[in-house]
């Protein structure tokens, strides 16, 4: 069985951090691209950020470059999303989603975990 387990979340002040893990499990974590979505009330689904654990690339939304950073343990089937200079606008229920591939990432996620909520407070 897909297990993507989220921790982490919390509630921060502007300007602060927080850092995701995402712990993977069921599927060959080597062979799969896993990061993070994020979804706001009222806004659309956005794809923050992802790390193929294959090959370590990445990507990045635009509005988290240079504040997000991504990373993969391949020892312990997870994934790390450190988050810094935390804004408000970046409030929403984090997801962590894996598929073979980047590319299919962005399109689509794959699996899906069961979110993990970011709140800024300004």
């Amino acid at each position: 069985e897909v297990q993507l387990v989220e921790s982490g979340g919390g509630l921060v002040q502007a300007g602060g951090s927080l850092r995701l893990s995402c712990a993977a499990s069921g599927f060959t974590f080597d062979d799969y691209a896993i990061g993070w979505f994020r979804q706001a009330p009222g806004k659309e689904r956005e794809g923050v950020s992802c790390i193929s654990s294959s090959d370590g690339s990445t990507y990045y939304a635009d509005s988290v470059k240079g504040r997000f950073t991504i990373s993969s343990d391949n020892a312990k089937n997870t994934v790390y999303l450190q988050m810094n200079s935390l804004k408000p606008d970046d409030t929403a229920v984090y997801y962590c989603a894996a598929d073979p591939s980047i590319a299919g990432w962005i399109s689509h996620g794959g699996y899906w975990g069961q979110g993990t909520q970011v709140t800024v407070s300004s």
